[in-house]
């Protein structure tokens, strides 16, 4: 399946982005469109407002439902077809993401979430990309199990969890000899400036969040670890005590009388609350993300050097 993008959609989103985004504040939005056969097709788009806790009267469903009945009115594709969200630094792999995605995808198999980078796309390369749930996921969603057995089961790591879909951006004619145009009055100023290296604070930041992710994985293992140190322990227990009744039910058949009444162990020892494993999924999938950032970053900045190099023994 593929997904068909009118640049209107994308100029909306970064115009959204540029009026009410802040520093790591997200912005997000509902994409409109239609599905026909195997394709999805995204011709529009309206932002979610930003409102603040004072903002109690604002009810975001009904919000919607104007926005979609004023749409209907003018002739607009006023389908639900999935949302969108800016992030910061790549930083978009969370549980909030992924219940509303799971929300989405359940009313509409379709449906996908939009991710837009303005940090990257400030750079100079424009960086959306088109997400999915994957049908394993959405199966482990529905059943509402996050229990490391139930993840095993299902064969789920972090890299199973989200399927990129491609997308195709498309202008009308009308647009496209407008850009056509434009390219011929353009010129670049210089051109040496296409080599200039990115900002050494991207990288830093980038590695400053891949830390802090990494220390939360580290507390979740330690967590998971001390809840299968907890199962060893009471099996121990639960052996121990089994053999202790067993020896002892032998002695009194031995003097001839009853032996105990059975009893049900697992009252006895009720076994310990296994951790949810979805976050550490989550963050697992996060960890990845920035190391997939770091490393088109460092590819991008090699790739100057080597060209700027090679220019300047040209030169000489």
């Amino acid at each position: 399946m593929s997904t068909y993008l009118c640049s209107q959609v994308v100029l909306k989103i970064i115009k959204h982005y540029q009026e009410e985004g802040q520093g790591n504040e997200v912005v997000q939005g509902v994409l409109l469109g239609l599905v026909v056969d195997d394709r999805l097709e995204i011709t529009n788009c309206f932002p979610f407002p930003q409102h603040t806790e004072d903002d109690a009267d604002f009810d975001e469903v009904q919000y919607q439902m104007e926005m979609m009945r004023s749409l209907r009115h003018v002739n607009i594709d006023h389908l639900h077809v999935g949302w969108y969200q800016s992030t910061y630094y790549g930083s978009f792999v969370t549980r909030a993401l992924l219940d509303s995605q799971f929300s989405y995808q359940h009313a509409i198999e379709e449906s996908v979430v939009l991710i837009y980078d303005p940090i990257k796309t400030a750079q100079g390369s424009l960086s959306l990309k088109a997400y999915r749930l994957t049908p394993k996921l959405m199966e482990v969603c529905k059943e509402k199990d996050f229990s490391p057995e139930a993840l095993k089961k299902a064969n789920i790591a972090y890299e199973n969890m989200f399927e990129e879909v491609p997308i195709v951006i498309k202008n009308s004619y009308l647009i496209n000899v407008m850009l056509w145009e434009l390219e011929k009055k353009s010129a670049v100023a210089d051109r040496h400036e296409l080599l200039s290296l990115a900002s050494s604070n991207h990288l830093g930041k980038s590695l400053q969040l891949l830390m802090d992710r990494v220390d939360e994985m580290s507390q979740d293992i330690v967590k998971y670890n001390t809840y299968l140190r907890n199962v060893s322990k009471q099996q121990q227990q639960k052996h121990q005590y089994q053999q202790r009744r067993q020896q002892e039910n032998l002695q009194r058949q031995s003097r001839g009388e009853a032996p105990l009444p059975e009893e049900d162990i697992n009252k006895l020892f009720k076994p310990p609350q296994p951790p949810a494993r979805m976050e550490s999924l989550l963050i697992a999938g996060q960890i990845n993300t920035y190391c997939q950032n770091i490393k088109e970053f460092n590819a991008q900045n090699l790739g100057k050097l080597f060209m700027a190099q090679a220019l300047q023994d040209y030169n000489n």
